[in-house]
């Protein structure tokens, strides 16, 4: 394949940008407003391929616009925010960064786990205070080990962590839409029934419309006063209104939450809470993870303008 045309939609790391622009001569989508409209119009039917990220994707309106698109490489492991749908009916191959952020992503749960329990981000804030010294010992915080875990969605993440929790002694239970063959924690039918079963629920689903608000009141719920829920998959896996009522009702012990509904901002309840850690959806942001991703996100174009097919495909 020659003369490819490549449109980039939305920011992209230097390690991407860079080499998409000088290998391929990227063109920048502008941003939404008129201008959008009007260069869509003007070239959409120029792009064979566009590069974002999880973040931004190419929705279902962009997506329309883009007559002879024919990839999307996505920087990320999520692609919640690219139509799937649409680009499979249209034949259009879309891939992701998997696995190179099992281990980052997987890390930052373990770290908002302990967090929460062992209360390592207040204790903090109590000594910058000067609390400790005005006001004696800090409160007692809950023991990490030894809990009962159900992670909801246990793919390739989930189970990284559910390697990294055995080390804790963990009770391992967990709920993905089929049993996983090859594991020994024990399945829940529904994420309720895990919900209720556990001591702190891992959130680790994939996004989309399919899982959209799947932590639901009742969910939420049935952790209970005692428990807690740790979020990295996406914000819209759990009803954040749910949530954020249960946690100033007491009726939640704790949260760590590295995604939110409408990210970059955060429901203002939960900045007073010292019983919440607050993430800014930094996953898999390392040094080594964001440059993997890179690298495999540019393998994924090369791959698609030498032979037409991409190397990580995800499928609707």
């Amino acid at each position: 394949m020659k003369n490819i045309a490549v449109l980039q939609v939305g920011p992209l790391m230097p390690a991407v940008q860079e080499p998409i622009t000088s290998e391929y001569g990227a063109v920048r989508l502008p941003d939404p407003g008129p201008g959008r409209e009007e260069f869509l119009q003007q070239h959409g039917g120029s792009f064979d391929v566009a590069v974002t990220s999880g973040k931004v994707g190419v929705g279902t309106e962009v997506m329309r616009a883009l007559p002879n698109l024919r990839a999307v490489v996505n920087f990320g492991v999520g692609y919640d925010t690219t139509d799937v749908a649409q680009a499979a009916e249209r034949g259009i191959a879309v891939s992701n960064t998997p696995d190179v952020l099992n281990d980052c992503v997987a890390d930052t749960a373990i770290a908002l786990y302990l967090d929460v329990l062992r209360r390592t981000s207040a204790a903090d804030r109590f000594v910058r205070r000067g609390d400790w010294l005005s006001k004696g010992n800090f409160p007692l915080a809950t023991k990490a080990s030894g809990k009962r875990v159900g992670i909801l969605g246990l793919g390739r993440i989930g189970r990284v962590i559910a390697r990294r929790l055995e080390g804790f002694d963990c009770a391992i239970s967990y709920h993905s839409r089929n049993p996983v063959e090859g594991v020994s924690y024990e399945y829940k039918a529904s994420p309720r029934d895990l919900a209720a079963g556990c001591d702190v629920l891992i959130v680790a689903a994939a996004g989309g419309p399919g899982s959209a608000r799947l932590v639901d009141a009742g969910v939420i719920e049935a952790i209970g006063p005692d428990g807690y829920l740790i979020n990295i998959a996406r914000g819209s896996v759990v009803d954040e209104d749910a949530l954020v009522a249960a946690l100033l009702a007491g009726r939640l012990a704790g949260a760590g939450l590295d995604v939110f509904a409408d990210e970059p901002k955060v429901p203002e309840d939960l900045l007073a809470l010292d019983n919440v850690v607050l993430l800014p959806h930094l996953g898999s942001g390392t040094h080594e993870t964001r440059a993997a991703m890179a690298e495999l996100t540019l393998a994924n174009l090369r791959q698609f303008v030498g032979t037409g097919s991409v190397l990580t495909e995800v499928h609707a």
